[in-house]
């Protein structure tokens, strides 16, 4: 095999799952999302109701307890439910990710004694089980907008376009965590703090601009809140997104992603013998 397409290879290979393994990654997303609410009495109703319910406890908190605000609602634009919706989408989607990751490859553990299962899939139906999710509860959210405000701005259909560099650094999570996952099975117990921590330091419950330029920093160093304002700007205010701010941010990802993906493939030889 000549170096090129040794090169070529090993860029392809982490995308694979919609290429050669397409029809295994599409079976395990439908398991996925349908085994999520076997027996639940609403099913996947369940998918919009559980961020409603997380959304009125954030709302009655925040909202009309702290009483946050946004520079925009003075302007007459949306109102703070709607304003906390949207970081919530974004969070929910990549903390989804985060949260499982570590998991991934333990509770698969019958796959990793089968040579020819390319456990490399594994990410991507988590993955895709998350962005159905988000995409449920943008259409929740395009329901409470034209309720209270009439038709949306057509800027909303660049929503999944703004989630696409999270979803990269969501496969990243994926691969790195999931084989971490293996060898220290502690890091289960961090990532539910380090969710809570992306969630409270991120733009998701205020506006940086208006914090102490000391804060604002670490802030800004949060990869959620830079994806929280642009799915903002083309839900609820009508703005094209930062394109360029977009590419970076995924030329970023794409790298973690093939270094992350490196790292499993090293490690999986391993596998076998920890489980």
């Amino acid at each position: 095999m000549s170096a090129k397409t040794g090169v070529a290879g090993f860029l392809a290979e982490p995308f694979s799952a919609f290429g050669q393994h397409w029809s295994l990654t599409r079976e395990l997303t439908k398991r996925d999302v349908l085994g999520r609410y076997r027996g639940a009495s609403f099913g996947l109703l369940w998918s919009v109701l559980s961020p409603f319910l997380m959304l009125l406890v954030y709302t009655v908190a925040f909202g009309s307890i702290f009483k946050s605000r946004w520079p925009q609602q003075s302007e007459g634009g949306p109102d703070f439910t709607l304003i906390l919706f949207v970081g919530l989408i974004v969070h929910g989607f990549f903390t989804e990710c985060l949260t499982r990751a570590p998991t991934l490859v333990v509770s698969n553990a019958n796959y990793v004694k089968r040579v020819v299962f390319p456990l490399e899939v594994l990410p991507w139906p988590m993955l895709l089980s998350a962005f159905f999710h988000a995409l449920m509860n943008v259409l929740v959210l395009l329901l409470l907008f034209g309720l209270r405000f009439g038709v949306p701005p057509w800027t909303v259909v660049l929503f999944p376009l703004v989630l696409l560099p999270l979803a990269l650094v969501g496969a990243a999570i994926g691969w790195l965590f999931a084989s971490l996952g293996v060898y220290l099975r502690d890091i289960n117990q961090v990532t539910g703090v380090a969710s809570a921590a992306l969630l409270f330091l991120s733009s998701a419950m205020v506006p940086v601009d208006t914090l102490p330029p000391n804060y604002q920093f670490v802030f800004r160093l949060n990869p959620l809140s830079f994806i929280i304002d642009e799915a903002r700007k083309v839900a609820l205010w009508g703005q094209l997104p930062d394109w360029s701010g977009l590419g970076l941010y995924a030329l970023a990802a794409l790298g973690f992603c093939y270094v992350s993906y490196a790292w499993f493939r090293a490690t999986r030889p391993g596998f076998a013998d920890v489980l």
